[in-house]
């Protein structure tokens, strides 16, 4: 394998666009040039979770078979994170690349095969792997309150509500919502989604598509009476 060839990775997520792939593309490419490195291959997942397994991480693989395929030393990311946020994904990409005869290269970070170097890098893969599952846990809280709150928390509005003036919270559609207590009362009194859709049709009640799904139906009045919920009363 050269040390003076690598195969370059970048990786942002979908919620976390404060490094660009512009911005990582520099800083490679910098940190290329300072070591007088060549850049063989450039391998980019764009929307992906540094926290995915290696087989939802599409150009992470590419650049894996690359470096085995074009006999590259290093594999090059801007900091550790955009590798994996992960540890156990972290050290799978490590034994991979250790296997050919490779590395991983940081523009910025500390890498190294040495036993300071290996220490350091997993104290600091624990550590983002704990600042990611920290912020999914706020972010869980977070919308555990809004929904307690009546908040709209993301996705459509569900059936027989709308959305506020305030533009969060939801209220009850004058229109779908008397139709929404009438599917529940039907499926309390035993009926499955193929005859609610039939009644529904039958009394001339309208569904927000060409027409009344009997899966859908028979989905949406089990998750409302799981729930008990008094919205649906």
């Amino acid at each position: 394998m050269d040390p003076l060839l690598a195969v370059a990775y970048l990786r942002v997520s979908t919620d976390e666009q404060t490094l660009g792939m512009d911005a990582q593309r520099v800083a490679i490419t910098g940190w290329a040039q300072r070591q007088g490195v060549q850049i063989v291959r450039w391998c980019e997942d764009m929307g992906v979770s540094g926290g995915a397994e290696l087989d939802r991480r599409p150009a992470l693989m590419e650049a894996l078979g690359a470096v085995r395929d074009l006999k590259a030393g290093l594999l090059v990311a801007h900091k550790a994170d955009r590798i994996a946020r992960d540890v156990y994904v972290s050290e799978l990409v490590k034994r991979e690349l250790r296997a050919v005869g490779a590395a991983v290269a940081l523009v910025e970070g500390i890498c190294g095969d040495d036993p300071f170097s290996e220490m350091a890098g997993t104290v600091m893969d624990a550590a983002a792997r704990l600042e990611r599952r920290m912020i999914a846990a706020r972010t869980k809280a977070a919308l555990g309150v809004k929904k307690a709150n009546g908040e709209k928390t993301g996705g459509s509005i569900p059936f027989g509500f709308s959305l506020a003036a305030d533009g969060i919270h939801l209220v009850q559609h004058p229109v779908e919502h008397p139709v929404l207590v009438r599917i529940l009362d039907l499926r309390r009194s035993g009926l499955g989604g193929r005859r609610i859709a039939g009644v529904l049709q039958a009394e001339g009640h309208q569904p927000r598509g060409a027409s009344w799904n009997p899966g859908n139906l028979q989905v949406l009045a089990d998750r409302w009476l799981a729930g008990g919920s008094e919205w649906a009363s």
